[in-house]
């Protein structure tokens, strides 16, 4: 059945791990009548976490797309993991849904899984609710987490209501928006409706105020009866709240239990009846940066959000119509690479089980199967409409590991299998280092990378190891040397024969071309690998060709691949060939690219070698009371502390830090803190080896050298 985008409500299950989004969500389906039974996380059964590794770790790592019919709506809900290693999936979630419904424990308070999704809730413009959920718990304090909810997120957040008897009796909730009292039966599900006891009328009375102020202030026409009449009638108010919640200006709050199934009914009949749909946030940023209107009108356009690879499937792309009306049979034209694509078959999701649909209008998010050439972040439009959306940026790799390569055998199965998860995931990022001849995972964190590794030897049955990743130093020099170096080899008829006089010195941006010398030719290499390379044909008088020229400067460049000091890629030097000899027989581009490779060798070492390492920018956010111990910790790596001040809540440190140091610095950062920390990081600069450790490293180097 196709919904029309007013009767469309997209909403994301957002929250700290164990809050109880799956368990919320299991209770919204069963509330609507989409499933006969709750499942149970204990019992393995949920709709949402359906994989294997979710049912073995009891928690969520995939965001899962769900729906539920309610009265004249579809509610389409995605549940996603709360933990921060599995962010790419909240990103994505947060790309195609209208509110967020964000999860609080009520024995717990505000947590910091929660407090790191706000980000991204804040970065989308989310409309958003809050469910202080567990208020049957022992040790639950629902005022204390809405306090806590206040202080982290700003006075827009107003209760609609509160448990009147929370803890292990709770069954009663008071509803302030309909001035109503909940009392559930002992199973919960469908309670009965009574006043409100007169000891709670005040703080009810208040509450409701504090809603209908808010209603009214988004609206000139509802301001100005407010003030004559001092209410608004429902339809009135419903409309305020609408338009409050979509332009962010409130985020309600509810109370429920989601294991005993209390107030998830309430919750959803306010999801239908105020919360936006795609309509009411019918603005979609294009890649372009001109925004496109959702309507079911136009040109067909699919935002593809999710991809995952299932056994005897194939690719699943799960996506968001974002223009048009998608049918069975459709082509459409991915305008990231130009190809065709058969829309075979769509469904809409409800964890594995999928229902098949004819069609699915602007607003909708859906499912189909075995798409060839399209990956997520991409976007399928109508033939000649040349639409795109924006594409969604993950946060930065915080995390590094090397792959211990198995058999030679299993290698390429290894690499397809990574490539597979990567095409699913976009923030693990797959690596095959040249320079440190290693192949690389940068991930978000040791849990998502020991995920990774999991689906690899469990579903692909591939044994991987993981093992420390090397460090991309770089080699240049300090002083400026002069050498020549002469290669001649006789054996039989022609030999080689190739002399080359060089000058080697540092190169900075900017710098004068040599005084002392007569340049016929000068090239400027940006090396790959960064930096460059300027390279001085001063030859005068022919001693040697000038079409030797260009083996010569391929001698210098392969030398620099693989540095003298520790095998590392050299950068920022400039070279002047001044002299040399040649012989009108031996002589070949063989000779002489090896003579300026040796020449090269040598003047390097004399010319005040330097190694030098890659240093990052981190930024460290961090509670009061954990700080001194991070900040111990930090003075460990060898750590420049640029600067200390506060963000919001939060405690910001910014620091710079070796590569070197930074090993499993993820998993460090979460135990020092009790996960109460978060950081970023981004390459900043390469910085001069301090010489004691340069010793050592080049000392490494040579012992392996000889013992290969």
């Amino acid at each position: 059945m196709s919904y029309n985008t007013k009767n469309l409500r997209n909403v994301v299950l957002l929250g700290h791990s164990g809050c109880g989004k799956t368990t919320f969500a299991e209770t919204m389906l069963f509330e609507s009548k989409s499933t006969s039974r709750r499942g149970s996380i204990e019992e393995r059964n949920t709709v949402s976490d359906y994989t294997n590794i979710e049912s073995e770790r009891g928690n969520s790592i995939f965001a899962t797309l769900m729906n539920a019919k309610w009265k004249d709506s579809k509610i389409n809900i995605i549940d996603t993991p709360g933990l921060d290693d599995f962010g790419g999936e909240v990103i994505s979630a947060l790309k195609v849904t209208d509110t967020a419904v964000i999860i609080l424990n009520a024995r717990s308070g505000v947590e910091v899984g929660t407090e790191l999704v706000w980000e991204y809730v804040e970065k989308y413009k989310t409309p958003s609710i809050f469910v202080i959920n567990q208020v049957d718990n022992e040790k639950a304090d629902f005022d204390t987490t809405l306090e806590q909810a206040k202080a982290r997120f700003g006075n827009k957040v107003l209760p609609v209501q509160y448990p009147l008897n929370q803890g292990e009796g709770f069954n009663t909730i008071v509803d302030a928006l309909r001035m109503t009292l909940y009392v559930f039966p002992v199973d919960g599900g469908k309670p009965e409706k009574k006043e409100i006891p007169e000891s709670e009328l005040n703080r009810a009375q208040e509450m409701h105020n504090q809603l209908v102020e808010a209603a009214a202030e988004n609206d000139e026409a509802l301001m100005e009866k407010f003030f004559e009449e001092g209410s608004l009638n429902e339809e009135e108010l419903a409309e305020g709240l609408r338009l409050a919640i979509t332009k962010q200006e409130i985020y309600p709050v509810f109370c429920c239990s989601s294991t005993r199934n209390m107030g998830s009914g309430r919750i959803m009949g306010f999801i239908n009846d105020i919360c936006p749909s795609p309509a009411d946030r019918s603005e979609v940023e294009m890649a372009d940066g001109t925004i496109m209107n959702i309507n079911s009108t136009g040109p067909t356009c699919l935002f593809v959000y999710k991809t995952m690879s299932e056994p005897r499937v194939g690719n699943v792309s799960y996506f968001k119509v974002c223009q048009g009306t998608v049918r069975s049979g459709d082509e459409l034209v991915n305008t990231d690479n130009r190809s065709t694509e058969r829309i075979s078959q769509i469904f809409s999701s409800n964890g594995k089980n999928r229902n098949s649909e004819e069609s699915l209008c602007a607003g909708d998010l859906g499912v189909t199967v075995k798409l060839k050439e399209t990956k997520t972040n991409e976007t399928l439009s109508t033939k000649g409409s040349e639409m795109k959306v924006a594409p969604m940026v993950f946060p930065e790799s915080r995390i590094r590991v090397a792959v211990n390569p198995p058999s030679k055998n299993d290698m390429e199965k290894l690499m397809k299998a990574l490539n597979q998860i990567a095409a699913e995931d976009p923030t693990l990022i797959i690596e095959q280092s040249k320079a440190l001849k290693q192949t690389l995972l940068h991930g978000q964190g040791q849990l998502h990378l020991d995920i990774t590794k999991y689906r690899i030897e469990k579903v692909n049955d591939i044994l991987m190891e993981f093992e420390r990743p090397k460090i991309p130093y770089r080699e240049t020099i300090t002083k400026k040397a002069n050498g020549s170096y002469r290669h001649k080899k006789q054996s039989g008829g022609s030999g080689q024969f190739g002399e080359v006089h060089m000058r080697i010195e540092p190169y900075f941006e900017g710098m004068p071309d040599p005084s002392d010398m007569t340049v016929r030719k000068k090239e400027e290499e940006t090396l790959p690998w960064g930096g460059k390379l300027v390279y001085y044909w001063c030859i005068v008088g022919g001693s040697i060709d000038a079409k030797y020229s260009n083996a010569i400067k391929k001698g210098i460049l392969q030398k620099m691949e693989e540095g003298p000091l520790t095998g590392s890629n050299c950068q920022n030097l400039r070279v002047c060939i001044y002299d040399g000899k040649m012989h009108p027989v031996d002589s070949n581009d063989m000779a002489f690219m090896i003579a300026s490779s040796m020449v090269f060798k040598e003047n390097f070492e004399s010319a005040g070698p330097q190694l030098l390492e890659p240093i990052y920018s981190m930024e460290i956010l961090c509670s009061d009371e954990v700080m001194g111990d991070i900040m111990g910790d930090l003075q460990t790596r060898r750590a420049i502390i640029q600067g200390m001040g506060s963000e919001g809540h939060y405690q910001k440190i910014s620091v710079k830090v070796p590569l070197a140091e930074l090993y499993q610095y993820s998993s460090t950062l979460r135990s020092i803190s009790q996960g109460r920390a978060k950081f970023t990081r981004r390459f900043s600069e390469y910085m001069p080896v301090l010489p004691d450790i340069q010793k050592k490293l080049i000392s490494s180097y040579q012992t392996q050298a000889q013992e290969a």
